[in-house]
């Protein structure tokens, strides 16, 4: 039986002065005038965020606001798993798992609306019971100690278990990029308990041999672009993550400068297109807070190992049979001939503003996508 110990953040003085004082004392390199972001991201973007983060960003009012909602921590099977936990006052809400990707996810702007629809324009009957978990070797969750440990196939085992630990029989699951495997993961794991998946942008890889023939047209756009992908700059950050981790590492986890550049480069690759920088897609201090979380807690390092150790990477994966909806934003590459294969799809929206960080791009979008797909289910 797992125990749920009560959990606060408070982050020691000492933790924030040390930031500060890296922040402040940054090496930066020189960078080619005209570039853009041809050559990565920005030094001069890089420096204008670090300056704010280090001198106008206030750590204590996004920690204030975070403990405002029950947080647990518990271990399941070694492995600490830390989540928030916000039930609504509709006493037959449905209990709903959000989970994240890397680098993050942040619900925050959606946890009102979902458990309390009623005092932002909805309908009771829409309400949810929230369970929000951190992955393991993210943020407090602490890093993982074991090999596998970080692999999405885990998490969606470690996650299964604490809904069941929690005593919810039957409850519906959301997750967006590395999500979008550990959510069904979940329903092939515990099919008779959920009613629904839903996800955000979901990564969509084809079995072998797949050639998309039988495919839309944009379908058959994405799967080549897909396909190409590895020869593009944009999946430098993954081919790194995937074999090298442990070199990466130390670089960004002892540099909050090197940790902004090299996670806010990845943001913006996946963000909304038509915004021209991660902090015009999403508000600059909902991202630094994340990024202070992985810093504080010293989890870049152990996050990145996900890419490390997941199977899920081109593998043929089996449909559980639950009702599966997908959501789909501005820049996505989810291929629906490859989702309709694997997944037993029964929604399927399209939007045109937002990203694949749809929950801190366009919650709104988001929240509203969630209560129509389960509306249907409960």
């Amino acid at each position: 039986m797992a125990i749920f110990e009560p959990f606060s953040i408070d982050i020691p003085g000492s933790d924030l002065e040390d930031l500060r004082t890296r922040l402040a004392a940054t090496r930066w390199p020189e960078e080619l005038p005209g570039v853009g972001w041809e050559y990565g991201i920005p030094t001069s973007y890089v420096r204008e965020l670090a300056e704010y983060w280090g001198t106008g960003y206030d750590w204590r009012a996004h920690e204030a606001d975070a403990n405002r909602y029950p947080q647990f921590v518990t271990e399941i099977d070694g492995q600490r798993v830390h989540f928030t936990h916000v039930c609504s006052a509709v006493a037959d809400a449905l209990p709903l798992l959000l989970v994240h990707g890397w680098p993050f996810e942040d619900f925050t702007a959606m946890i009102g609306p979902l458990t309390d629809p009623a005092a932002h324009g909805g309908d009771p009957a829409d309400a949810f019971h929230l369970v929000i978990p951190t992955l393991p070797g993210f943020g407090y969750s602490g890093p993982t100690r074991r090999v596998g440990d970080a692999a999405t196939e885990r998490s969606a085992e470690l996650l299964a278990t604490l809904m069941a630990e929690l005593g919810y029989d039957r409850y519906g699951v959301h997750g967006g990029d590395a999500g979008s495997f550990i959510a069904p993961q979940i329903g092939r794991i515990a099919t008779e308990r959920l009613v629904g998946v839903h996800l955000n942008d979901p990564i969509t890889i084809p079995a072998w041999g797949d050639d998309g023939s039988d495919y839309s047209a944009a379908d058959q756009e994405k799967l080549a672009r897909m396909q190409d992908w590895s020869s593009k700059q944009t999946s430098g950050y993954a081919g790194m993550q995937s074999t090298r981790p442990q070199t990466l590492a130390p670089a960004v986890s002892d540099s909050p400068a090197g940790l902004l550049a090299w996670v806010l480069d990845v943001v913006n690759t996946y963000v909304d297109p038509a915004q021209p920088t991660p902090d015009a897609a999403i508000d600059r201090d909902l991202l630094l807070s994340n990024l202070s979380t992985l810093w504080f807690t010293g989890t870049i390092g152990s996050s990145m190992r996900l890419y490390k150790e997941s199977q899920h990477w081109g593998a043929t994966l089996a449909d559980s049979g639950v009702p599966t909806g997908v959501a789909v934003f501005p820049g996505s590459g989810t291929v629906r001939g490859v989702a309709e294969k694997q997944n037993t799809i029964v929604h399927w929206s399209e939007f045109e503003r937002g990203g694949h960080f749809a929950a801190m791009e366009a919650p709104d979008l988001l929240t509203g996508d969630l209560r129509e797909f389960f509306g249907k289910l409960r």
